[in-house]
């Protein structure tokens, strides 16, 4: 269509009323304007360029990650967990906006790029018909979505929307968004006004209804040409403004949040990054030693507050914001960049950006990446900055006396790892030696079954269960050692791997098909964190004193497995002889976070206790969402100040939050460390004459033995005479 007759077809003249002189101001300020944003954008990457390598290839199949990364961002999936009205805010501010980008480029683009070389425009009839109902109808969504964040923000004042770094660059964020939407429809308003109603811009049925107010309050035909042009650039200059600021303040979330997305490390907080085996290397002694992810972890922050939300050690009173701790390093980098003079610990009991105790409060259960919509990697930070504080002494005492009873004993408890095999001595029957035999399951008891009392009963209902099925089961006995999970968690890297190759080390020695662990903190470790390991870095270190070569299980050859997946398997195959009638209890079942949040194995435990005829009621915070008990981390062997302790918290859920209240008789729990923090729990949170922790597989060796002699062979006595 030639440009004479664009003016007489349905659509609309962009510069109306601006003029030669006005256009050409524009392009200018737009070039300057996409300068300024280019710049600070390489700036900003450039920064992240001379971070440290990470420890795994986050750019490995870039599209593939780009793809996957749309889908995330796109769906909105992590903004609508726990949080249905931010989900939709955000669903609104991010759809509305990306189509207000991406109807201003096709509209530059004829202008700009099609009329030039054609002599016509594809901005007229049905086109600009369609292109203006899908503007106005999203755009208004936009401006409904910003609406509701700043009621939030500012009326309702939800309180994880602030903290010590809330400032101008959220203001600006929010009210700029609500004012260039808004804006846009009082410009376009005014056109429609100015242009005497065309039939044709009823599309545009925002813009349409605020023409027709203004119109009823007395503006004229004259009025709004008259006060067009200011109206237009008022808008135009505030969303170069916008562009302009976007690499130099909170606005660069939207570049740097997806671009965290894109490299995320999908096992992160499952696996840790290693350390380079160089004694040079340093952890965390200045903002150089932060890798590039890390830092586009800090600049990815869009401080609203999920994590904090969500973690038990800020709710428990403890001193730890792990929003604050995120964006306390990024306030200190970019203090040092502007003053290289500047100059503190990372780290330290005081006067540090971190506080030691901070460190020391975090329970590893890695709710706030959960949480996380950008996918920041909180534990991998706050790993780093746990080895820094091993690599200064600055761990308590009781974290000194489990690091000497491992490298001693091969065991957290200090005790003789002869020992280790104790606990069966009172089955009625004998546990195979794997190292003496080939076994389907080696099974790897762990540190508390072997050690504890209380948890020593769990180990031996679960004998009796796998007795109950004829699997055939062996244990290391004294060759089993420590993990290594949890040291590796507060900060001591060498211990875990001088663990990590004596284990293996056993397991080669052994034949068998299924690695199968009591602890989910141990299945973690094994599945995510073994296989990681270069044992052939380790060759040459003295006091790596063991004979393994490669990784071990790097293609999955060795199955490994919870507990409660094979004894599910088990069950399904009608080995337990359970009807699911057995037993009649009112529980509720505990989501053990390196089982659930970790390996995304929810239902195995949930059939199990369903197997046994207990109703199994959930409490409200449950799978990915469930509450840590407050043992990981370290947190098993540390005294922490702390106004209630995660595991009072969490039976007072039990009890008066679930659907069942107080007719919830057991606790039932699938990991040795939350059997022990309920334990404690139930005495500290005098809870004892209301509730009872059960592992759950007592309440299966217990269903077992109701089931009658044939389902209970080589059970004569169940977990009672414990």
């Amino acid at each position: 269509m030639p440009l004479s007759v664009i003016a007489q077809a349905e659509t609309r003249e962009t510069f109306w009323l601006i003029g030669p002189v006005g256009k050409a101001v524009f392009y200018y300020l737009a070039v300057v304007t996409i300068l300024v944003f280019l710049y600070g954008v390489y700036d900003r990457f450039a920064r992240y360029a001379q971070g440290r390598e990470a420890r795994f290839d986050a750019l490995a199949d870039l599209p593939g990650r780009v793809v996957s990364a749309a889908r995330i961002v796109g769906s909105n999936q992590k903004q609508f967990d726990r949080d249905l009205v931010a989900g939709v805010m955000h669903a609104f501010i991010l759809w509305g906006f990306l189509t207000l980008l991406i109807g201003t480029t096709i509209l530059a683009i004829d202008i700009d790029v099609w009329r030039p070389l054609t002599g016509s425009s594809f901005f007229v009839g049905d086109f600009y018909l369609s292109y203006s109902l899908v503007m106005d109808a999203m755009g208004f969504l936009f401006v409904v979505g910003v609406g509701v964040a700043i009621y939030r923000r500012y009326v309702v004042r939800n309180e994880r929307l602030w903290g010590k770094h809330t400032n101008w660059e959220d203001d600006f964020l929010v009210w700029s968004l609500f004012l260039l939407g808004v804006g846009g429809y009082v410009v376009e308003a005014v056109r429609i006004l100015g242009t005497g109603f065309p039939e044709f811009e009823t599309v545009s049925f925002v813009g349409w209804f605020v023409a027709g107010s203004f119109s009823a309050v007395g503006m004229t035909e004259g009025m709004a040409r008259a006060t067009y042009p200011a109206l237009w650039w008022s808008h135009a200059l505030l969303a170069f403004l916008f562009i302009a600021a976007i690499p130099y303040a909170k606005p660069f979330h939207m570049i740097s949040s997806f671009a965290n997305v894109v490299t995320r490390d999908e096992k992160a907080g499952r696996r840790l990054p290693g350390v380079p085996l160089d004694l040079e290397h340093t952890n965390a002694e200045s903002v150089d030693d932060f890798t590039w992810r890390e830092l586009l972890d800090q600049d990815a922050c869009t401080k609203c507050g999920r994590c904090s939300s969500v973690c038990p050690a800020n709710a428990s009173g403890r001193n730890l914001d792990p929003r604050d701790v995120i964006l306390d390093l990024k306030a200190y980098r970019e203090t040092v960049d502007a003053d290289p003079e500047e100059s503190k610990p990372i780290v330290a009991d005081g006067g540090g950006v971190i506080a030691s105790e901070s460190m020391k409060s975090c329970m590893a259960c890695m709710a706030c990446m959960d949480a996380c919509p950008v996918e920041i990697e909180h534990l991998s930070t706050f790993t780093r900055l746990n080895r820094q504080l091993t690599d200064e002494g600055a761990v308590s005492p009781n974290l000194q006396d489990v690091f000497e009873n491992v490298q001693r004993r091969g065991n957290t408890f200090g005790q003789n790892n002869r020992d280790r095999g104790d606990w069966t001595e009172e089955l009625e029957f004998e546990v195979a030696d794997a190292r003496e035999q080939s076994v389907e399951y080696l099974w790897y008891v762990g540190d508390y079954p072997s050690f504890d009392d209380r948890n020593k009963r769990v180990a031996r209902a679960l004998a009796r269960v796998f007795e109950a099925a004829d699997a055939e089961v062996g244990i290391l006995y004294d060759d089993e050692v420590y993990d290594g999970n949890d040291v590796r968690r507060v900060g001591e890297e060498f211990l875990f791997l001088e663990q990590a190759g004596t284990l293996v080390e056993s397991f080669e020695d052994c034949e068998f098909d299924t690695l199968v662990c009591t602890d989910p903190h141990s299945y973690n470790t094994f599945k995510n964190e073994y296989p990681e390991v270069d044992f052939d870095e380790l060759a040459e270190d003295p006091m790596m004193d063991f004979d393994v070569e490669g990784h071990w299980n790097a293609d999955g050859e060795v199955e490994i497995a919870h507990y409660t997946q094979v004894v599910n398997d088990l069950a399904s195959a009608g080995r337990l002889g359970l009807t699911g009638t057995e037993l009649g209890y009112t529980v509720t079942y505990h989501d053990p976070c390196h089982l659930g949040r970790f390996n995304d194995e929810y239902e195995a435990p949930r059939e199990l206790v369903r197997a046994t005829g207990c109703e199994l009621h959930e409490m409200p915070r449950n799978r990915a969402d469930s509450y840590c008990c407050g043992g990981g981390g370290g947190g098993l062997w540390l005294e922490q100040n702390e106004e209630e302790k995660p595991s009072e918290e969490r039976l007072r859920e039990a009890l008066e939050d679930t659907d069942a209240g107080r007719a919830v008789e057991k606790f039932v729990v699938a990991c040795p460390m939350c059997m022990t923090m309920y334990e404690d729990g139930r005495k500290t949170g005098d809870y004892e004459d209301d509730i009872e922790i059960v592992g759950l597989t007592e309440l299966l060796a217990e269903a077992i033995e109701a089931g009658g002699p044939t389902a209970a062979a080589g059970t004569d006595t169940a977990v009672a005479d414990d």
